[in-house]
């Protein structure tokens, strides 16, 4: 595999923490690389459910996200990827903190991506685990048409050889 450009790592995190689902929630990845992402949120009022505990969709949220972009360093520079379909599992509640998720590459394929994301608060408490099917859309839904869409501007390369 060619290798990686931090510069390139950097700006994507920047970008899609720009993006507006996730200035909704309030999270933010904050780590990527091969394989892994980290995704952090702090909750507030806006991410609970009724009953006063972190809603399911918050979890899911994050969950989908940090399994997305742990295998982001695994496709081609002009492939995008769309998540087929998300499998959580609640564990624990939680109504305030900060969540922590840590996403991790399973498989890497040609045209399916499969990765784990774990949620966990700031003491290392597991609340929710989940696995995310992702399929290569060479062409479609690329880091190159988010910067488009969100007016931003151009990356650095994002592998250097």
């Amino acid at each position: 595999m060619a290798t990686l450009n931090q510069e390139h790592l950097d700006a994507v995190k920047e970008l899609i923490n720009q993006s507006p689902y996730f200035m909704l929630l309030a999270m933010s990845v904050v780590d990527l690389g091969p394989g892994y992402s980290r995704v952090e949120l702090e909750l507030s009022n806006r991410h609970l459910n009724p009953f006063g505990g972190v809603h399911g969709g918050v979890y899911t949220s994050l969950i989908d996200t940090a399994a997305y972009w742990a295998v982001y360093c695994d496709v081609a520079d002009d492939a995008g990827f769309i998540s087929l379909d998300v499998s959580v599992t609640m564990l624990a509640p939680a109504k305030a903190g900060r969540l922590v998720v840590e996403g991790k590459r399973i498989k890497a394929g040609r045209s399916i991506c499969i990765a784990e994301a774990v949620v966990m608060d700031d003491k290392g408490k597991l609340l929710a685990h989940g696995v995310s099917k992702q399929m290569v859309t060479p062409g479609l839904q690329t880091i190159s048409q988010a910067v488009k869409a969100l007016g931003y501007k151009e990356l650095p390369p994002k592998f250097l050889d």
